[in-house]
C-alpha cells in the first residue's frame, strides 16, 4: 500500500526520533557533571604541576627537582673531563627519547582527526556495546577534540624540547676545557649554568609533554562517563603522585644526595 507524500515524511520522522532514543552515541546530551568533570581534569592537572615543578621548594623533594639537580652535577663534573664523549652520548639519548615521544604524539593527533572522520563507524559499534556511553553525537566529536587537543599540546612541548636539547648539545660544546677551567674558574662556572639552566628548561618542557600522555589515559574515561572520567583522573594522579614522591625510584635518586 502506498502512503501519500505527507504520511511518509511523517513516517520518515518518527523513524529518525525512535533512533534518536536508542542510540547510545546521541540519546544523552552533554551536561553540567560533563563539564564539572572536566573542570576537575584541568584542576588535578595543574595540581600536579605545581606540585612537581622544579621551582617549587619542599621537605618532600619530587623525583623531578631531585634529576635537575643531577643534571647540575653532571655539566658541571664534565668541566673537569677533556674528553666528553660520555656527555656527548647522554645528550643524544635524551634527544632520541625526546624525538620517540614527539613522533608518538604526532601519530597519536592524526589518530584523533581519523576518529572524528569515522564517527559513523564508531556509533555503529558503541550501539552492539552492553553499555551506555554518554555525551551525545556532538559530545563525543567534542571529547575527541579535546584529545586531539592533548596531544597537539604534547607534541609542541617535545617539538621544543627536542629543540632545546639541542641548543644545549651547542652549548654544551663551547664548554672550555680542564686547563681552561683552572686558569678562568669564573667564565667556566657561568658556561657550564648556562648549559644547566637550558638542559633543566629542555627537560621542563619533556616532563610536561609526557605527563599530558600520562593523563590522557584518564581522559579516556569520559567517553564512558563524567564519573568514570573523575575517577580514571584521580587513578592516574594517584599513580603519578606516588612515583614522583614514594617509590622505590625515588629513594635511590636521593640516596646520599645534599640538597
Amino acid at each position: 500500500m502506498d502512503f501519500p507524500p505527507h504520511a511518509a515524511t511523517l513516517a520518515t520522522y518518527l523513524d529518525a526520533a525512535i533512533n534518536i532514543g536508542t542510540n547510545p552515541l546521541i540519546n544523552r546530551a552533554m551536561t553540567h557533571l560533563d563539564y564539572f568533570a572536566l573542570v576537575f581534569f584541568i584542576a588535578t592537572w595543574a595540581s600536579f604541576n605545581w606540585l612537581t615543578s622544579v621551582e617549587r621548594r619542599s621537605s618532600h623533594v619530587s623525583i623531578t627537582r631531585a634529576m635537575a639537580i643531577h643534571r647540575a652535577r653532571w655539566i658541571q663534573n664534565s668541566l673537569g673531563r677533556d674528553l666528553k664523549m660520555i656527555d656527548t652520548q647522554i645528550m643524544a639519548g635524551l634527544q632520541n627519547g625526546t624525538g620517540f615521544f614527539a613522533s608518538a604524539s604526532l601519530f597519536a593527533l592524526g589518530g584523533c582527526f581519523a576518529l572524528l572522520g569515522a564517527t559513523d563507524q564508531v556509533e555503529a559499534i558503541f550501539r552492539d556495546l552492553p553499555i551506555m556511553l554518554q555525551g551525545g553525537r556532538q559530545g563525543f566529536e567534542m571529547k575527541v577534540g579535546g584529545l586531539a587537543i592533548i596531544f597537539a599540546y604534547s607534541f609542541f612541548k617535545f617539538g621544543w624540547s627536542y629543540r632545546l636539547f639541542n641548543y644545549c648539545s651547542i652549548l654544551f660544546g663551547g664548554l672550555p676545557m680542564h686547563a681552561e677551567t683552572i686558569k678562568e674558574p669564573e667564565r667556566a662556572a657561568k658556561a657550564a649554568e648556562r648549559v644547566i639552566t637550558l638542559n633543566v628548561i629542555a627537560a621542563k618542557h619533556f616532563n610536561a609533554g609526557l605527563r599530558a600522555i600520562f593523563l590522557s589515559i584518564g581522559y579516556l574515561g569520559w567517553f564512558v562517563n563524567a564519573y568514570v572520567f573523575m575517577a580514571m583522573t584521580v587513578f592516574v594522579f594517584s599513580v603519578l603522585i606516588r612515583r614522583q614522591f614514594f617509590s622505590e625510584a625515588r629513594e635511590a635518586i636521593l640516596q646520599d644526595m645534599e640538597l
